[in-house]
């Protein structure tokens, strides 16, 4: 909770200090000279309630979405000594890093994969695929398991999530302000928008996409490395290692595209490629571990 009040009092703080800084650099008075009617301080709020709230629409549901879209069954009562081990394992892990117990639950998939979410560090959401449990030794389970707790207590999938929201929030804006200059001046629309307000804020809005996902995608690539750091806190840099070679070793099957940030295992690439993934590679993972060693 203190983290989202956190994000939402820095998103009204760069909210009036866009505001601010755009009356002070005379955007206003310029939009105003060309004949442009536009109230900017109505635009960011309209981009801000909408930019920030799909996201928290996203995090509230997180846990659900995550259920139905892998297939995960919750375990309740361990039904074999395989689950009562991963309740333990989970438990253990949760208390060290400080956070309530989250649910532990196992999905079908041929690949060794897992995921953490949810809204809320103390109410989460660990989750292991069959195939993680079939192909790794205990040891290197524990590490991913570690890894996705690690990721609980470091408030990864808050952060991420709000992350989006405030580029979101950007995204909104400028594509709107761009589409409305376009249409006031270029074109010299006065009454209403015509046709070029809406293309334009379509182009400007799928431009400025692409350049806000490299920044969310950067971070989403940094937690990785923090997750990696402390799965090996808690079950030692040796099964955090091995576990990530298994991964190497393993047939890869990713996760759905909208969990695909929140697995153990997930996109790739190099060159450009490389700015829309949302993992580094497990290579660069496997040397940030032993340098730390």
């Amino acid at each position: 909770m203190k983290r989202i009040l956190l994000f939402l009092a820095t998103n009204i703080a760069i909210l009036i200090v866009l505001s601010i800084a755009l009356s002070l650099l005379g955007v206003d008075s310029l939009l105003a000279e060309n004949g442009v009617d536009l109230d900017m301080r109505a635009l960011l709020i309209f981009a801000a309630v909408f930019g920030m709230g799909g996201s928290f629409i996203s995090l509230a549901i997180s846990k659900w979405s995550a259920k139905r879209m892998t297939g995960a069954r919750v375990i309740g009562q361990p039904a074999n000594d395989v689950e009562r081990w991963l309740v333990q394992t989970v438990g253990h892990q949760a208390q060290a890093a400080g956070i309530g117990m989250p649910e532990v639950a196992v999905f079908p998939s041929d690949a060794p994969n897992a995921f953490a979410t949810g809204a809320r560090r103390d109410r989460a959401l660990v989750a292991v695929s069959t195939g993680l449990l079939r192909q790794m030794r205990r040891d290197e389970i524990e590490a991913v398991l570690a890894h996705e707790v690690s990721h609980v207590a470091n408030g990864d999938m808050i952060t991420l999530t709000l992350i989006q929201g405030v580029v979101n929030t950007f995204v909104l804006f400028f594509s709107r302000v761009i589409g409305h200059y376009v249409d006031r001046v270029v074109f010299k629309n006065e009454r209403g928008h015509g046709i070029a307000y809406f293309v334009t804020s379509i182009v400007a809005q799928l431009v400025l996409g692409i350049l806000a996902s490299i920044l969310v995608l950067w971070f989403s690539r940094q937690r990785e490395f923090r997750a990696d750091a402390g799965g090996a806190r808690l079950a030692g840099a040796p099964s955090m290692i091995g576990a990530l070679e298994r991964l190497q070793r393993g047939a890869r099957q990713p996760l759905p595209e909208q969990m695909a940030a929140f697995g153990v295992s997930g996109q790739t690439g190099g060159g450009l490629k490389r700015l829309f993934t949302t993992h580094p590679s497990l290579e660069e993972r496997i040397e940030a571990l032993k340098r730390n060693l």
